[in-house]
C-alpha cells in the first residue's frame, strides 16, 4: 500500500529541523538538516502506520488534512 502524507518542516528553538505530519497526530521527529529531517520524517510515518495495522486500526488518510495560509494583522 502507497499512500501520500503532507509534512511541516520547522526550525526547532535548538537549531534542528523539527517535522509534524498533521494527518497523523504525534507523529513527529527532526533532523540537523532539512534533508535529514525529511529522510526521518519517512521512517517515523512508516513507523506510525505500521503500529496502526498492527494493532487492525484503519490506516489514517490524508484526505482529511487541508494546509492553508491564514493573513492576521499584527
Amino acid at each position: 500500500m502507497r499512500k501520500k502524507y503532507n509534512i511541516v518542516i520547522e526550525p526547532g528553538e535548538d537549531g534542528w529541523y523539527v517535522v509534524t505530519v498533521p494527518a497523523l497526530p504525534g507523529c513527529i521527529t527532526q533532523g540537523k538538516t532539512v534533508e535529514e529531517a525529511e529522510s526521518n520524517a519517512k521512517e517515523a510515518i512508516e513507523a506510525y502506520l505500521e503500529s496502526f495495522i498492527r494493532h487492525n486500526k484503519k490506516v489514517p488518510d490524508q484526505d482529511h488534512v487541508s494546509i492553508r495560509k491564514i493573513a492576521v494583522e499584527v
